[in-house]
Order: C-alpha cells, then structure tokens, then sequence
C-alpha cells in the first residue's frame, strides 16, 4: 500500500519534504538571514506599506536610491511550508537586486493554521494587484513587475503565474512578466500525508484548487523553475513536473537543477550579486 507515488510510510515522506535534514552549510546560511536582514533595513531606504485591509496584509518595500520613475519592480515571496517565517527574515534578499536597480516588495502573508492556503494565494495575490496599481506612487513601473518567491514562495508564484489576472483583477494578463520559482511545491497532494498537515490542515479540495500543476493555462508570464542539486528527488520533481506542464501548455519557461546548491544555499547565490546564477537571473527577469 502507498501513501503517495512511490511513498509507503510517512517517515520516508517526511524526509523527501524536510529540508532541515539538509547539509549544515545550508542550514548555517538560513541562520543567518534574520540578521542579514535587520542589517539592510538599518541602512537600506525602505517603508512598511498596507496592501489590504487586514494587519497581515504588509509588505516591507525596498526602494534604489534613485527610483525617479519608471523602475523596474521584483516582488519577492518569502517561504515557510505556509505556516513560518516571514518578510523580516528575508529583506536579505532585496539588497542585490536593489542595487541593480530594482525597486523590491517582499509582502508578509498570514501563515496556516490561522488562515488556509486559499486564504494565503489570495492575499498574495492582493499584494500583486496592490503593486499594479501603486507602484507607481513609489517611482515603479507597473508594466514592469517580475516576481520570485522559495519553496512555499515558489508554489505561491506558480499559483500567480496562473492567475487571470485580466477576468479576475481588471488588470493586464501581463501583469508579470517573469517569474522565478526557486525550490517550488506545485503539487500539493503529498502534503496531507507529511508532518505538515497539523499546521496545515489540507482538505482535498484545497490541495486541488491550489496545485498550480492542475491550472497550468496559456500565461504570458515566463517562468524559471530552479531546485537545488542537493535537494531531494521530490523537490526536483516538484520543478520539472510543472515544468513540462507549463511548456506543454504553450508557455515560455525553463528548467533548472542547480548542482552543489541545498534548499538553504541556493537562495543565499539567488540573492549574491558574486554569484553568477544572481546574474542569470537578472537577465532572465530583463529579457522579453
């Protein structure tokens, strides 16, 4: 009898799910983040700002020096497994792309089992509206939003990328122009079997109405799909299973498995103006 897939128990599923049983050099990096962070909002220019109307709904706005009109906008989207974590403990991951230019949104979202993940997809989904429509205010172009989120941030981007933003929102079906989800969950099916599902507390209907590999539709949005090399087989199958879903439904997107990176490290070279991935992604998000 199986759980899921291949997955007989729920300790094997655990672990295929579980990134603290990743290599110490990437759990010391995730470490270090919430003080990284604390360090660029004491010198950064930066603003907490309301995206909707309940305390949850902020986002922590980083803004380049000189952001006179008409920059480019990165929404970065934090993980947790939907139930940690939160926007203070990635504002690490803004300096890089700020320097670059970018003005750089990392929105808080309320976690699970307080509110369900329909609840956490529409606010993330309020907080790219908000974007649309403000950004602007802040010397953004609003015809130039790309967004990026890690682990349960990248299922959160998969679920913006299929979004109809135009029949939804009233807004343009291009509303991102690219994204990039880095070590994403886009099949939530396994998850009500791991250790997740106290906090979580999936229903079946949940797990089908958020599975971004279940509404793949035609999107103008790019996507880069990414997990790290040393990351579980799950983690990859997560990237290159909607991957295939993505393309065979007409989009532009790609594929990646970054070798000598962890769930950890892999977002420390995503946000290292020295790393040349950094780089990559830059132009990825530039392109099009």
């Amino acid at each position: 009898m199986t759980l899921y897939r291949q997955f007989t128990d729920q300790e094997s599923l655990d672990q295929a799910y579980n990134p603290s049983l990743g290599e110490p050099r990437g759990l010391a990096a995730f470490a270090q983040w919430p003080s990284r962070s604390a360090a660029l909002r004491k010198s950064g220019r930066w603003r907490r700002v309301a995206y909707g109307p309940t305390r949850a709904e902020r986002m922590n706005l980083h803004l380049p020096c000189e952001a006179e009109g008409g920059a480019p906008v990165h929404l970065f989207i934090h993980g947790g497994y939907w139930r940690s974590l939160c926007a203070d403990d990635h504002d690490f991951v803004a300096a890089a792309f700020v320097d670059a230019g970018h003005i750089v949104g990392i929105p808080d979202y309320a976690l699970c089992p307080s509110v369900t993940i329909d609840e956490i997809v529409r606010q993330v989904r309020a907080a790219i509206a908000w974007t649309w429509r403000h950004i602007g205010e802040y010397g953004g172009d609003p015809a130039r939003i790309t967004v990026s989120g890690h682990s349960a941030g990248g299922h959160l981007v998969g679920m913006a990328a299929v979004t109809d933003w135009s029949g939804q929102y009233d807004l343009p079906a291009d509303t991102l122009k690219a994204g990039v989800a880095i070590s994403g969950l886009f099949d939530l099916a396994p998850f009500p079997y791991t250790y997740l599902q106290p906090k979580l507390q999936l229903t079946w209907d949940q797990v089908r109405r958020n599975s971004p590999i279940l509404h793949a539709r035609h999107s103008p949005t790019r996507l880069w799909m990414v997990a790290g090399g040393a990351e579980s087989g799950e983690f990859h199958r997560q990237s290159t299973s909607f991957h295939d879903v993505w393309r065979r439904a007409g989009n532009a997107g790609r594929c990646e498995i970054a070798d000598g990176h962890d769930h950890f490290t892999i977002l420390d070279a995503f946000a290292d103006p020295r790393d040349r991935f950094h780089h990559r992604v830059l132009e990825f998000l530039a392109c099009g």
